[in-house]
């Protein structure tokens, strides 16, 4: 059978909708960040919670630097140019 997929460049296919590409991109990098500050957070406060001792000062560690590391790093860049 005769293979018809395009053996050219893909810019001569369809074309690309960039914006949403950029959108969603911007989108998984603001996710993964936010997921690694989280993860972060509780691996520092359930070591804060083990060595000291007590949950609620754990649980107040952990909403502490979630607050201020998510505030600090809510403007970095989605990439570096």
């Amino acid at each position: 059978m005769a293979d018809h997929t395009p053996a050219g460049p893909a810019e001569l296919g369809a074309n690309m909708d960039y914006p949403e590409h950029e959108r969603t991109y911007r989108g998984f990098i603001t996710l993964a960040k936010y997921t690694s500050l989280v993860c972060i957070a509780i691996l520092i406060s359930m070591a804060f919670g083990f060595f000291v001792g007590g949950f609620f000062s754990a649980t107040v560690l952990f909403l502490l630097i979630c607050g201020v590391v998510g505030y600090l790093i809510r403007d970095l860049p989605a990439h570096i140019s």
